[in-house]
């Protein structure tokens, strides 16, 4: 089964790093739809991690996967 994920890198205000990842993302989504939501997330603080809010864009990212099941119960 192939499975994908958008991944959303930002840097905190502490310095470390907050990840959010989005299942199922679609096909045609565009580099500049998925900034400007990055920068919405900035903007209004949606998110905030032990380091802090999300300050910056570090980059973002589809993920896919690929698995195979060999023995199910």
């Amino acid at each position: 089964m192939l499975t994908r994920r958008l991944e959303l890198i930002f840097q905190t205000a502490g310095g470390g790093r907050l990840r959010i990842a989005v299942p199922d993302p679609r096909e045609n989504l565009t580099p500049a739809e998925v900034e400007a939501a990055m920068n919405t997330i900035i903007a209004r603080n949606v998110f905030t991690s032990r380091t802090g809010s999300a300050t910056a864009i570090l980059g973002a990212r589809i993920v896919s996967r690929d698995t195979t099941d060999l023995i199910t119960a």
